[in-house]
C-alpha cells in the first residue's frame, strides 16, 4: 500500500497540484490505512470509516477527508469505493462576533495607518479592494502595479485583477519609497513574499490597539468584505464568482449572507402581523 501511496503523490504532482493539496490528500491516504490496520479496503469498510470520522471531527473535515480518499479509490482505478460528503446546511446568517463591518475596517487602516505600519496598511487595502487571496498577494507585482493589472494563477485557473487607479498611485509611492525594482510588492524582511502566517499575525496584534474583536480580524475577512461589499453593490453573483476565482457558484453564496438583525429588521417591516387583542374591549 505504501508503493500505491507514492505512485498516488506522484500523479497528485503530475497534474500539477499544489505543494499543501498534494501533502494533504496523501496524509489523508495514509491515515486512513493506519485506521485500517491490515483489513482489506471494501466500501462496507470505507463506511465504516466514515463514521468513524464523524465522531472525531467537524462535518467540513470530514467531508475534505473523504474528497482525498475518493481521489484516492479513483487513481487505484476502484471508484465502487467511493462514499458520498456529508450534507451540511449552509448557515443563513453571518454570526455577529465573525462579520467585519466596513466602520471596523476603516478603523484598522486607521490604526495601522497611525502606528507606521505602512505594509500592513496597504496590504489590507489590496486585498480588500481586489478580493485576492493572501496566497496571490504575491502576484501583486511592480510590473502589475504599473499596468494596473494582476494577472493571478491559482488552483489551475487563471484570472484578471484590475488594481483600483487611487491603489495604484499609493502603492507606486510605497515602491519607490522602498526601492522595490521587480518581483513582488510585498515582502518579508528577507524578500520572501508575505505569506498567511505573516499576516495573521501582524493583524492581530493591530487590532488590539484598534478596538475591534480579534474574533473578526483575519485576512480572509477582507476578501469577505470585499465580495460581501461588490454583491451589495451589483448583485451579481455570477460577475463575483468570476472575480474571486470560484468554481461553484454555491460558493460565492457565502458573500449573499445577512446578519440576522438585518434580517429580522426587513422581516419586521413586511407588516403581516396584526395583533387584534389590542382593540379587543370584550
Amino acid at each position: 500500500m505504501l508503493q500505491k501511496i507514492k505512485g498516488f503523490e506522484s500523479y497528485l504532482i503530475s497534474e500539477e497540484k499544489s505543494k499543501a493539496t498534494v501533502m494533504k490528500y496523501t496524509h489523508d491516504v495514509t491515515a486512513f490505512v493506519q485506521w485500517l490496520n491490515g483489513q482489506q479496503i471494501s466500501k462496507t469498510v470505507v463506511q465504516e470509516y466514515k463514521q468513524w470520522l464523524e465522531g472525531e471531527y467537524a462535518p467540513k473535515s470530514v467531508n475534505s477527508i473523504l474528497s482525498s480518499l475518493n481521489s484516492f479509490f479513483e487513481w487505484i482505478d476502484h471508484p465502487e469505493y467511493r462514499v458520498k460528503s456529508l450534507k451540511i446546511q449552509q448557515n443563513a446568517f453571518i454570526e455577529p462576533n465573525r462579520e467585519l463591518t466596513k466602520a471596523e475596517y476603516d478603523m484598522l487602516l486607521k490604526t495601522a495607518y497611525e502606528q507606521g505600519k505602512t505594509r500592513l496598511y496597504l496590504v489590507m487595502q489590496t486585498i480588500c479592494a481586489t478580493g485576492i487571496r493572501v496566497s496571490e498577494l504575491a502576484y501583486i507585482t511592480v510590473d502589475a502595479v504599473k499596468n494596473g493589472v494582476a494577472r493571478i494563477k491559482c488552483k489551475g485557473k487563471n484570472r484578471v485583477i484590475f488594481i483600483p487607479s487611487k491603489l495604484c498611485k499609493m502603492l507606486q509611492r510605497y515602491i519607490r519609497e522602498k526601492n522595490i525594482r521587480n518581483g513582488a510588492v510585498f515582502v518579508t524582511r528577507r524578500g520572501k513574499p508575505l505569506n498567511r502566517s505573516n499576516l495573521w499575525a501582524e493583524m492581530k496584534r493591530l487590532c488590539v490597539k484598534a478596538g475591534v474583536l480579534a474574533s473578526k480580524v483575519f485576512p480572509h475577512n477582507l476578501r469577505h468584505l470585499f465580495g460581501k461589499t461588490y454583491y451589495a453593490v451589483y448583485q451579481d453573483i455570477v460577475r463575483l464568482a468570476d472575480i474571486l476565482g470560484h468554481s461553484s457558484i454555491n460558493t460565492t453564496r457565502i458573500y449573499t449572507a445577512e446578519s440576522g438583525e438585518v434580517h429580522r429588521k426587513r422581516i419586521q417591516k413586511l407588516g403581516l402581523i396584526r395583533d387584534y387583542f389590542l382593540h379587543d374591549t370584550t
